[in-house]
């Protein structure tokens, strides 16, 4: 079959629609706090620094976790793994009406945290094993758009049930949501050969690529190769901009514009709108430059630049005369960082063998939330003693031309790896 056919049969777009789903779901249950920050702040009095070391408890679990779950995902598979993964962030989640501090929060905070960080190492996974090189920065685009649907519908909504029923009930009411996903999951998900809607021609594209059984690299080959480290030196320059927008942006309304709880849908809406579009045009840019015959290498960082461009008038977002010209250039920031992660994320699919990634995506995860605890902290110092958002949004601005010149650096040809140095 041409790599530029498309075959008959759809079964792996409805498993990246549960994956998009998965994705919502996640983003809506980490969300709801960071709405409900500037009300629970003034009435249980936390302060900024307390609210960051929230983020850096929330990033330190995240991160260890990440690991632990590559490495689990590569054993145990996708669809085991994600289950796992929505259990944990499931009671993590709903625990949050225990407490009422700050330090109290942490502790619910951590299992959240815990099978959040599942949640992305299987939903790769799930994605190297059905689809192709060719579709799958495309996949990745579309399931991680649910971040910025999450985002949307979590100010929509939460504001609206804590104001009816009490803060407490936003965090039962949006948990629950959670097990109709995984009953959904555990009855449809199944490898593509062992999937009975599956049609013949939809499994030989989906296998145009040969694959290998899954199993994890031993971590001194991993971290002796610059894939590695072109990976994790990716994500621990940008996910901290993406981490500093969910926990900050409500704050950043609220403070600089005046933007009350109930009020923050349209503003985040907006923003979130905007990512969508770069989430799924970073993934689409270089998905069509490879049907069209480009190297791999030259399409992904020829996306990873363009989105690198739209992210740098962020650095006027504080100075911004009005609300909604301050939306326009985070928003143009969060679609950037969409469409550049995108194509990040297909790094470890690229570049190691299908099935041997797991561990790699592991370590990306724990460097991103090791560079986003560093943000936390300086984030709160900054707004604590400053009171201003501008050294953060100067940081954003720089953060993606820095991460293609460092993954450049390292991997120019963008070579895969070779199997002799990973058996």
């Amino acid at each position: 079959m041409s790599t530029t056919e498309r075959p008959r049969g759809n079964v792996r777009w409805v498993i990246c629609a549960l994956l998009f789903a998965a994705v919502v779901l996640s983003y809506v249950d980490r969300l709801v706090l960071p709405v409900l920050k500037p009300s629970l702040q003034a009435q249980y009095g936390w302060s900024e620094q307390g609210y960051a070391n929230l983020a850096i408890w929330f990033q330190g679990a995240y991160g260890l976790a990440y690991v632990l779950f590559g490495r689990l995902v590569d054993r145990v598979g996708a669809r085991i793994g994600y289950a796992l993964a929505v259990t944990l962030w499931t009671i993590g989640h709903v625990a949050h009406v225990l407490f009422t501090s700050t330090l109290g929060m942490a502790f619910a905070r951590v299992p959240l945290a815990i099978g959040e960080a599942g949640a992305f190492p299987a939903a790769l996974a799930a994605t190297g094993e059905w689809f192709p090189k060719s579709e799958r920065a495309l996949a990745i685009g579309i399931f991680n758009a649910g971040s910025n649907v999450g985002a949307i519908v979590t100010p929509l909504v939460v504001p609206v049930i804590a104001v009816t029923f009490g803060w407490r009930m936003a965090f039962i009411a949006t948990g629950a949501l959670t097990i109709v996903w995984l009953i959904a999951w555990l009855g449809f998900y199944r490898r593509p050969r062992e999937h009975a809607s599956v049609s013949a021609e939809e499994l030989a594209w989906i296998e145009s690529e040969p694959a290998e059984r899954a199993r994890p690299i031993a971590w001194r080959k991993l971290l002796a190769l610059r894939q590695t480290w072109a990976y994790m030196l990716g994500r621990f320059l940008i996910d901290p901009v993406w981490w500093t927008f969910l926990f900050w942006l409500p704050d950043f309304f609220n403070r600089q514009y005046h933007v009350k709880m109930l009020d923050f849908g349209p503003p985040l809406v907006a923003v979130y709108l905007l990512a969508d579009v770069g989430s799924i045009g970073g993934g689409w840019l270089s998905s069509r430059l490879l049907l069209r015959g480009w190297q791999t290498g030259r399409a992904r960082k020829t996306a990873m630049f363009a989105c690198a461009l739209f992210a740098l008038p962020i650095a006027f977002a504080a100075q911004a005369p009005s609300l909604w010209v301050a939306v326009l250039l985070i928003g143009l920031a969060c679609a950037a960082h969409q469409g550049f992660s995108a194509n990040v994320y297909a790094l470890p699919g690229d570049l190691f063998p299908r099935g041997r990634a797991g561990s790699v995506i592991g370590l990306g995860g724990l460097s991103g939330a090791l560079g986003g605890m560093i943000m936390a902290k300086f984030a709160g110092t900054i707004l604590e003693t400053l009171g201003s958002y501008q050294p953060i949004f100067l940081v954003a601005s720089c953060a993606y031309l820095l991460a293609l010149g460092v993954i450049h650096l390292l991997v120019p040809s963008y070579a895969p790896v070779a199997t002799e140095r990973i058996a």
